[in-house]
């Protein structure tokens, strides 16, 4: 065989290397939540996508509810070195780390891809007298137990009315947060005029605002966002920007080779056409991340998580 044809022959051989590799990627995604919840759909769409377009064959997707994620999260932890298996994760994780006094947190675990998110609302009913944030906050400030409906006890919609407080001026360990299990609850409460103001993922109050049943005041994105018409907390003078987010994590001691090969099949679903009707179709806010990036802002966002938690009294 002369140089040319070896050289022909070798380069046949990794080009079909590189599709066979993805197809190996056999991989197992744990929704550490019960079924139908966000990280549940993240989870099953990462399948969809990733299988549909042979970005890894097969991907298996299982759930282990309960505490937050954070019982998920240390049987992630105990699958050390298993460069085949993922978590889907996100910001309410992070807080229920620190109010769950886990014992494994996310500095145990090989940090992937963030995904996706969604920026909260504040609402309130069309007839309440607030028309702005800074009539709210006025308000607020004159009267520390006016209340704000949302979900769980130190979950993203507790996190964004303690951010709101303290960018307000107002006692954030003092403040009166009426939590709910679920976001029809949260509606509920709202609508019925049982509480000033109300808090989630403008997808929850979304009908209600379209419908005139409620006003919304202020969205914690960092910038006005296409499609909805509610102005940024931060173009009202409150320098509040958060997002729930969700990611994808690793078990700790994989390798670095197997660590790259799930950045870049995160990469690879990410670029994908099929990711980004997905993301159409269900109404989420691209957020992507991945690698070292990544990394980084998980530290920075468990700090700021703790710092919120602990302004609102939920952690010593």
């Amino acid at each position: 065989m002369n140089v040319k044809t070896a050289a022909l022959a070798l380069s046949a051989l990794l080009g079909a290397a590189t599709p066979a590799a993805a197809q190996n990627l056999n991989l197992r995604v744990m929704a550490p939540a019960s079924p139908g919840g966000g990280w549940d759909q993240t989870s099953r769409a990462i399948q969809t996508v990733m299988q549909d377009e042979g970005i890894a064959k097969p991907v298996q997707v299982f759930n282990v509810p309960g505490a937050g994620g954070t019982i998920g999260l240390a049987q992630l932890y105990n699958s050390k070195g298993d460069g085949n298996l993922l978590m889907t994760m996100g910001l309410v994780m992070v807080g229920a780390i620190q109010t769950n006094s886990s014992k494994v947190d996310l500095s145990r675990v090989t940090p992937i891809a963030r995904l996706t998110g969604e920026y909260e609302v504040i609402v309130v009913p069309a007839s309440s007298p607030y028309k702005t944030l800074g009539d709210l906050a006025t308000a607020w400030k004159a009267n520390n137990a006016l209340a704000f409906a949302g979900g769980s006890a130190g979950g993203t919609d507790h996190m964004l009315v303690g951010l709101f407080a303290k960018a307000a001026g107002v006692d954030t360990k003092k403040m009166n947060y009426v939590p709910f299990s679920g976001g029809g609850e949260t509606l509920a409460a709202v609508l019925g005029n049982q509480v000033a103001a109300a808090v989630a993922g403008y997808g929850e109050f979304e009908a209600q605002i379209k419908a005139g049943k409620l006003r919304a005041l202020g969205i914690s994105a960092p910038r006005a966002q296409a499609g909805i018409p509610v102005p940024t907390m931060k173009s009202q003078g409150f320098n509040v920007d958060l997002a729930n987010w969700r990611g994808i994590v690793a078990p700790p001691g994989i390798s670095g080779s197997q660590k790259a090969a799930l950045v870049a099949a995160m990469d690879k679903l990410h670029a994908s056409k099929a990711w980004k009707d997905t993301l159409k179709t269900r109404n989420w806010t691209d957020l992507y991340m991945s690698g070292s990036r990544f990394d980084v802002f998980l530290k920075l966002e468990a700090v700021r998580t703790r710092e919120v938690l602990k302004d609102i009294g939920l952690v010593k």
